[in-house]
This record gives structure tokens, sequence and C-alpha cells, in this order.
């Protein structure tokens, strides 16, 4: 259990983490605003608390990974990376402009931080997978991390990788879904309902836990409580709020994809720093 002011100091990194995310969509005019204000309380503790890096070396053989699979999101974890020291705050102005070395979705080929190239749907899963086994074959002690959406999960590739970390045992492998509960154009349950996540996951023989996506004492229990425990693959399933924290987008259905004013992004900072 994290103390009282160690959780202050996460909830004011994840609120930095919403304030920079909002800076760069400012300077666009336009972005996937849902999905990345959804993981941000996740990014604080993993950045903030959970994980192993280096932002000066941001190869280190040591490091933990971070697939991001929905790479839409990707200007969340921009955000982190900035405030961690990964890259000068000033590319943050650069979002998905010519020349940048922010894209729209994540790119391991031009932005330091960003472990796997994602975006395409469905993918990053099986490739977190991969690195999990090959680093398994190594005797390395990475702990590999995966993001991936609810949306997405409704891609069948998923579940393939869902069956070979089982076999595997892939316990150096942690997986977040996050259960905002919308997609690109409506709410899941109307488009391809996923039912239950935890009960899916337990028949396919992973170590499941449920958490608030937005309690950061119960990410960091859930994900220390996963690193204990080496026998199977984990997956903590966050229950979390799309657009979260971001005043003109939490209660919107359709905020995956919608336009900033500078305006409409000067209030939603203006309240998060309240």
């Amino acid at each position: 259990m994290l103390t009282e002011k160690r959780v202050e100091e996460l909830e004011k990194f994840a609120t930095d983490i919403r304030i920079q995310t909002i800076r760069q969509m400012k300077t666009r005019g336009f972005g996937h605003m849902g999905g990345a204000m959804s993981i941000c309380d996740l990014l604080s503790v993993l950045y903030g608390e959970q994980m192993k890096y280096d932002a000066d070396n941001p190869e280190w053989e040591e490091r933990d990974w971070l697939i991001c699979s929905k790479g839409h999101a990707g200007p969340a974890v921009y955000a982190a990376l900035a405030l961690k020291g990964f890259f000068p705050m000033d590319w943050l102005d650069t979002l998905n402009q010519p020349g940048t070395r922010l894209p729209s979705h994540c790119d391991h080929s031009k932005t330091p931080g960003i472990d796997v190239t994602t975006g395409s749907l469905g993918q990053g899963l099986s490739v977190a997978a991969g690195i999990a086994f090959a680093k398994k074959i190594e005797q390395k002690e990475n702990t590999i991390f995966c993001i991936i959406g609810d949306g997405e999960s409704q891609e069948g590739q998923n579940w393939e990788a869902v069956m070979f970390a089982a076999q595997q045992k892939l316990g150096n492998l942690i997986l977040f879904v996050d259960d905002n509960k919308q997609q690109l154009d409506n709410m899941t349950s109307k488009i391809c309902n996923m039912d239950s996540f935890a009960e899916k996951f337990r028949s396919f023989h992973w170590d499941v836990q449920e958490v608030d996506g937005h309690n950061i004492n119960e990410l960091n229990t859930a994900i220390t409580t996963a690193r204990n425990n080496d026998e199977r693959p984990h997956v903590i399933v966050m229950n979390t709020i799309k657009g979260k924290g971001c005043s003109f987008a939490e209660n919107i259905l359709k905020n995956h994809h919608i336009n900033v004013s500078a305006e409409q992004a000067e209030d939603a900072v203006n309240k998060l720093k309240r």
C-alpha cells in the first residue's frame, strides 16, 4: 500500500500527463482524446512507481517494456515520457505534424522510450507475448507490460496471443485491458459485447485482477501482486471512463477522436489545475 503522500504525488503526475496530452491536441487541433485520457492514471503508476527504465538510455537491456497496443493513445504515453525526461518538452508541440518525432500512433523508430510501433489494432499483445517469451528463454528479469483497448479486444489475433501466453506460462507478461466501455463510434456493448473480461481470461488460465483504473493504490497493488507470481500471465482489467479528466470529452459518447479548440483546451487544463 502506498503512503498518502506517494498517492498524492502520483495523482499529480497523472494530472500532469493529462495536461500535457491536452496540450498536444490543442496544438494540433484534434486528436484521440478519449482513449488517451483513460490510461493516464495507469501511466502515472507505471512510469512513476513500477517500471525499470533509464530516460538517458531508452534501449537499456534491463528495462521493463511497455507496448501500448492501442497506439492511438500515444499522446498520453508521449506526455509521460517527456515529463520523465526521455525527450524535450517542446516536442509535445509537434504532435502529428510534418517532420515530428511524435506521430499520431506510437512509433519505435521515431520516439525515444517507445518500445514497439503500434496502432494497427489487435497486434500489440502478440508482440508483447513474443518479447516475454524471448526474455523467458534468455532468463532475463524484464517485465513486459501491454495495454489493449476494450474495442480492440474484439480482434481475434488477441485471443491467439492469450492462448500462447498461457501455454508458455509467461509470468513476466502483464496485460492491462482499458475497459472504458466505448469504442470509435458507439458503446462496445452495442458493437460486439465482450461481457466479462475477467471470466474470459480465467477460462484461458490467466491470473486475473479487476480494479478501478483511476485509483492509484488499486493499480499499484494489482501490479505488485502480479509481479510476485511468475506461474501464469497476468491481466489487470481496468474499469475506466473514456475521456477521464478532460472536461469537454469525459461525458460525451463520441470522444474517440475529436476536434479540440484552444478555448476548450485552456478551460480543461484550468479545471485540472484546481
